[in-house]
């Protein structure tokens, strides 16, 4: 099933994304252990990632493929382009069709981890919005496309109005939903929603949840994408960062909060980035939904 026509029989939808893991023991919990709990938790659609720098593009089809045979959920595969050829893309999207996915989140992606310093040629597509230029020429209505939306600005967009500019022409070249980068501070959802609107972008924005598992780590993350810490999480997080057992209770009830205010004043459902993770996800879904 496509993405988009749950959307004509739901208000709200709750999803996950998960990612390939590295070692073969990691794929064998994955598969054996928690997807089947992921799945008992009935999300309406989940989404894999490439994995850590965009190297497990054939793990990503096979997680998306046995997700769909294995528990009859709507999935998305994800696919970046700058670390392809337009030839690659080409022969992979391909392999998405033959599988029977009917969902891509259409990325830019990130230089490859061997070559950070990357300028995408002639051979590659350098945008998202020419990637999903491509599938709607080749491929119609085959496919139903998502996109990212960043609430505090691509990190390689000079302004904000830009960032809307580049996301309404991703929307205009074919894109079918959005679904945003995490955050922690609901109002730069709701500013950025009022943005996105204001530029007459129509399609459903859902927000990008992180449950906290780890002060440390979480920090680490942001960094690395630039989506800001408040001080509000360095209050709560900080003061119990070596109690892990603590940290995942307040991550929980932090999760709680955030997805009751988002629900409660608008928002479309939840996109929630698990980490692989099951036991968070557990209480937070059956308090919200």
């Amino acid at each position: 099933m496509k993405i988009k026509e749950l959307f004509e029989k739901k208000e709200k939808t709750f999803s996950f994304e998960i990612f390939p893991p590295k070692t073969p023991e990691g794929d064998i919990k994955l598969i054996h252990e928690t997807l089947k709990e992921l799945s008992l938790l009935k999300p309406d659609f989940v989404s894999c990632t490439y994995g850590a720098a965009g190297g497990n593009k054939d793990k990503t089809l096979a997680l998306v493929e046995h997700i769909q045979k294995a528990y009859d959920i709507p999935s998305m595969a994800h696919l970046t382009c700058i670390s392809h050829t337009k030839d690659e893309i080409h022969e992979i999207v391909k392999k998405i069709k033959a599988k029977g996915i009917q969902n891509i989140l259409a990325l830019r992606g990130d230089p490859p981890r061997d070559n950070p310093d990357m300028v995408p040629g002639i051979d590659n597509y350098k945008h998202s919005s020419e990637l999903i230029t491509f599938l709607r020429h080749e491929y119609k209505d085959d496919f139903c496309l998502g996109v990212a939306g960043f609430p505090e600005m691509h990190p390689l967009s000079p302004t904000r109005e830009s960032d809307i500019k580049y996301l309404k022409h991703k929307i205009d070249c074919g894109a079918d939903f959005i679904i945003t980068q995490l955050f922690f501070d609901n109002q730069i959802y709701f500013d950025y929603v009022k943005s996105v609107r204001s530029a007459g972008i129509t399609k459903r924005i859902i927000p990008g949840i992180l449950p906290i598992t780890s002060y440390d780590g979480l920090i680490k993350f942001c960094n690395t994408c630039g989506a800001t810490v408040p001080e509000k999480v360095h209050k709560i997080f900080a003061p119990i960062k070596d109690n892990s057992e603590q940290i995942v209770k307040a991550g929980i009830e932090f999760a709680i909060a955030q997805c009751k205010e988002l629900l409660s004043n608008g928002a479309p459902g939840i996109h929630f980035y698990s980490l692989n993770k099951v036991q968070p996800l557990k209480d937070i879904i059956s308090s919200v939904r």
